[in-house]
């Protein structure tokens, strides 16, 4: 009888299955995030976290409890240099399950499980998130209409003020017309007086 044993066998023996499990938290140690399926997702968490509350007190004995779980050497001493530095001010929940949806084969539902320190794209975001919330403004009765007169009043503004710009360059292209056309018209009674006095010359 299996009264109050409430653990996913997973459809395996306990020897595959607790095989299974160290393999699994190895690569999640080492690699930071797997794909695998829910339950599975689910027991390697309930596996990892208290190995991970261990590599925070770096002592020989913690070091031997985790190597008989993991039995990798190399996923131990990642565990308790580069894991344990990370998450020693974090009192649980070191680990992410994120479902991506069913298996082409067998259907069968997938989640990615990863460690939470280890993911940065979710420190940016909750970054972020911070800074909008510390700029919340109070709604107050006619707050919102009070700042749309100046708003106005510079559009105003900016088109007198444009429309002077507009004003004094027509008024310098003219006089400029106008002196073009002045200098063009004593040219040309220049030159008819040349040639006049040149006619009475040759006469």
């Amino acid at each position: 009888m299996r009264h109050g044993k409430k653990n996913n066998h997973l459809g395996r023996t306990s020897s595959h299955r607790k095989a299974m499990m160290s393999n699994m938290a190895s690569s999640l140690i080492k690699h930071k995030r797997i794909i695998t399926t829910v339950a599975k997702a689910k027991s390697l968490r309930v596996f990892v976290e208290p190995l991970i509350t261990r590599s925070k007190d770096a002592s020989t004995h913690n070091y031997r409890t985790v190597f008989s779980y993991l039995r990798d050497k190399d996923a131990t001493r990642e565990l308790f240099t580069v894991v344990g530095e990370k998450v020693a001010n974090r009192p649980g929940g070191y680990t992410r399950i994120l479902k991506t949806g069913n298996r082409v084969g067998d259907n069968a539902e997938m989640a990615m499980i990863e460690l939470v320190d280890f993911n940065e794209f979710f420190e940016g975001f909750g970054a972020k998130e911070e800074k909008k919330g510390n700029t919340r403004r109070s709604r107050r009765s006619g707050s919102s209409s009070k700042p749309a007169a100046p708003k106005a009043e510079t559009a105003v503004e900016t088109a007198v003020v444009a429309e002077e710009v507009v004003e004094e360059v027509v008024v310098e292209e003219v006089a400029a017309a106008e002196t073009v056309a002045e200098s063009a018209e004593e040219a040309s009674s220049e030159s008819s007086e040349d040639s006049a006095a040149d006619a009475e010359e040759n006469a």
